[in-house]
């Protein structure tokens, strides 16, 4: 791959953040992925260097740009392409008690008034 840039849905989806690419293009749309501080849409490049912010369903990713890869490659050519710097409290964090998924809501409670909805926004980031 050429040192020009990989729309940021296609390498995400390529280093296995997310299991899909088209649920790497949702997270992009709904602002759940920053890259340096930003906000990215799905078709913004990522380079070499730059660092990325995730938050999937269960964590907050911090991540550094090390390779550029367009298709999706085993998990032990990951290492290739991306640097891990996510606190490793964060991966602790799923194992506590209280750990619920930012998304989770009681079965049956339908569904969430304009006021929850602003509050499960405010708290996914």
């Amino acid at each position: 791959m050429s040192d020009a840039g990989v729309r940021i849905d296609k390498w995400l989806w390529a280093v296995r953040l997310f299991k899909t690419r088209s649920l790497a293009a949702e997270a992009c749309r709904g602002g759940k992925v920053k890259v340096n501080g930003a906000p990215a849409k799905a078709a913004r490049d990522v380079r070499i260097g730059d660092l990325l912010d995730v938050q999937t369903v269960e964590f907050r990713r911090k991540v550094r740009v090390v390779g550029l890869v367009d298709k999706r490659v085993g998990a032990a050519v990951v290492p290739q392409s991306m640097e891990d710097l996510t606190p490793p409290e964060e991966f602790t964090r799923k194992t506590d008690p209280n750990f619920r998924p930012l998304n989770l809501r009681p079965k049956g409670s339908g569904r969430p008034t304009k006021k929850e909805r602003r509050q499960m926004d405010g708290m996914a980031e």
